[in-house]
């Protein structure tokens, strides 16, 4: 059965993901270790979903067993949601069946059988083409594509696990912020923000238009005014909100990484020749001090 295989431990990105095969006419089959997410994504679009069975609960250890399954199967694709554990499930599959693997793509497509995709490199500053014959594997990151609906038929597979590594222990990770990847708009605070107390023009612009508050990296993990998950950047939140707007945000190219699949960007800043002028639809010089509660005062009428 030829076709697109998917995996993700976040069902989000499989149902992404699952949009991006049906957008290029590609049969796409879900793997799983979780009946729960088995049973989220029944509508999601897949033409199968396979829950693995077997000894280990790390889908890392079924690396071997699934690229048999691929080879097997005659899989064109192997496409992995874009999480720690996915990057780690799938560079050993690629490794397994020796063949060419992208990683983190901005964008892919087909054209005349070959996959061609595109990934960002130096922080975005360097956009890079690469295209891929036969069965191989990439990594897909969150927001990428669409989901679409469609009803899946369910199976288990036995597989074959490498048990000499196991979990000994869990611990969630205690998440203080919001999920900006999902937000549709964002207000975004950077270092022009004098002390902690003035994140509340910023809080009053997001109550107004229901948006999320974010923040540059220095503002999380320097002056901790917000927590870690509110950092915007190429190692922190990469969003795509409908609008985004920036307070004070010089717009280094770290931060325009995580922001460069935003529909509407507008940016206010007093410095005219900032860098996220360049990356704005709309710019605003002036002072954000004075300019933030003018607009929010705007937007209530």
């Amino acid at each position: 059965m030829a076709g697109i295989f998917i995996y993700s431990d976040k069902a989000d990105i499989t149902s992404e993901i699952i949009g991006f095969a049906r957008l290029n006419g590609k049969l796409p089959v879900v793997l799983t270790l979780s009946e729960k997410d088995a049973q989220a994504l029944r509508n999601a679009g897949a033409d199968k979903i396979i829950v693995i069975k077997g000894q280990s609960e790390m889908i890392e250890n079924y690396a071997r067993a699934i690229a048999a399954v691929l080879k097997n199967e005659g899989a064109e694709l192997f496409a992995v949601g874009a999480t720690p554990r996915g990057r780690d499930l799938a560079a050993r599959v690629a490794g397994y069946l020796d063949c060419a693997m992208v990683s983190d793509i901005s964008s892919a497509s087909y054209k005349d059988e070959q996959l061609i995709c595109t990934r960002m490199l130096y922080g975005g500053a360097v956009q890079q083409t690469e295209k891929l014959s036969g069965l191989s594997v990439i990594t897909v990151p969150a927001g990428k594509y669409e989901p679409v609906q469609g009803e899946a038929s369910l199976q288990t597979l036995e597989l074959q696990a490498d048990t000499r590594v196991s979990v000994v222990e869990t611990a969630p990770i205690v998440k203080e912020g919001v999920d900006l990847s999902k937000a549709e708009k964002v207000v975004c605070v950077g270092m022009a923000l004098d002390k902690a107390e003035d994140l509340q023009i910023a809080r009053d612009l997001a109550n107004v238009i229901g948006a999320e508050v974010g923040c540059t990296r220095s503002i999380a993990e320097e002056r901790h005014w917000l927590p870690a998950e509110s950092y915007i950047g190429i190692s922190g939140a990469v969003v795509k909100p409908k609008l985004y707007i920036s307070m004070g945000v010089s717009g280094q190219i770290q931060h325009v990484y995580g922001i460069r699949d935003a529909g509407l960007i507008v940016a206010i800043d007093t410095n005219e020749k900032a860098p996220i002028f360049k990356a704005a639809d709309y710019g605003i010089v002036g002072d954000l001090y004075q300019v933030v509660p003018m607009l929010t005062e705007a937007l209530k009428k």
